[in-house]
């Protein structure tokens, strides 16, 4: 008979199998795992756990266009129907938006109640924007609405109120442009638009990664503008959940790229319009700018030389610079939205 080989038999009497053997070096390993390092793994995976639930929800929330409501006691009551809206800026968050009324609030409650529009994270939609502030209007009765353009907002505040005299038959009192550009010959860094608007256009979605890594390169070249806790704070946001995303932030290199204000200009009714900015500003062309709105809306450009000069950064930072910014307000809704003799001027903040 030919020689065959045993196989060896996988245990051995008196000695414990392969199995075995594993569970023992398991159960030692486990007893050598020190409470600490349980709690700090434990601890970890809920907060990565919390952190998706939160995005998720955040997420689920900004898919559409939202009116943001900022409360304030003395506005509320004293001015029941007139509201500011606040149109944000390129990237901005809703979280930013509320800031900006909230740093801008001792001025600008002495006019209206305070909101700001949410956009949608599916991509900017100026109908649909128009739908969320007449809603708004409706749901509150307003019969006053002033409009504060940041950065890029006051191309949408513009564009919302001629839409919205057209389709509803309201009309906007005023609208105050924040470092408004004319157009994206305004935008200094307008190569950039090009890029990012072909790629957009193209069907092309910026991942986040990217996305941050050109915000903090973009605010380090222009370093000059900001502080290092700015620049570390506003590159934070840019990455975090409640920020825009990269469709939304796309949608908008979109619409600066091909607004054109002189669309709008017969179109707006009785509002009066206001243009304040920073000679020193690096990113939107500031007399390019100013001199645009200026000559397009002549006839109803109330003031374009009040300059917001020592605010930091110098583009548009009515949340970073709200000292510098509030007596300009005040100094433009007293002198052509003068408050009723005898009517009270008191804030309470």
């Amino acid at each position: 008979m030919p020689y065959r080989e045993e196989a060896e038999p996988l245990e051995r009497p008196g000695q414990p199998g392969v199995h075995q053997a594993r569970l023992l070096a398991d159960a030692a390993a486990l007893k050598r795992f020190s409470r600490r390092g349980f709690l700090a793994g434990a601890g970890a995976s809920t907060v990565l756990a919390a952190d998706m639930l939160f995005t998720r929800r955040v997420q689920a929330e900004r898919r559409v266009n939202r009116i943001l409501q900022v409360p304030d006691d003395f506005a509320d009551a004293y001015y029941p129907n007139a509201s500011w809206f606040l149109f944000p800026g390129f990237k901005t968050s809703w979280e930013e938006a509320q800031w900006i009324l909230n740093a801008l609030r001792g001025a600008l409650n002495k006019r209206g109640m305070l909101a700001a529009v949410g956009y949608s994270n599916q991509g900017l939609d100026i109908d649909q924007v128009v739908s969320a502030v007449i809603e708004h209007v409706r749901a509150k009765k307003l019969t006053k609405l002033y409009f504060y353009g940041h950065s890029f907002g006051g191309m949408v505040a513009t564009q919302v109120a001629a839409r919205l005299r057209e389709l509803h038959g309201v009309e906007v009192e005023f609208i105050l442009l924040d470092s408004s550009p004319y157009s994206r010959s305004d935008v200094l860094d307008e190569s950039w638009f090009d890029g990012v608007v072909f790629l957009y256009e193209s069907g092309f979605r910026f991942p986040s990664v990217l996305r941050g890594s050109y915000e903090l390169g973009e605010r380090v070249i222009h370093k000059d503008e900001r502080t290092w806790r700015q620049i570390i704070d506003q590159s934070w946001e840019q990455l975090s959940p409640i920020a825009p995303s990269s469709v939304l932030i796309q949608s908008e290199s979109a619409y600066i790229y091909h607004f054109d204000g002189s669309l709008f200009v017969d179109q707006l009714g009785g509002a009066r319009m206001a243009y304040i900015g920073n000679p020193n500003d690096r990113t939107v062309r500031y007399q390019g700018a100013r001199n645009a709105w200026s000559a397009v809306f002549a006839p109803r450009m109330v003031s374009a030389d009040l300059q917001t000069v020592g605010a930091l950064p110098a583009h548009a930072s009515p949340g970073w610079s709200p000292l510098v910014y509030r007596p300009i307000v005040d100094k433009l809704m007293d002198e052509f939205f003068p408050l009723p003799r005898g009517g009270s001027r008191v804030s309470i903040f």
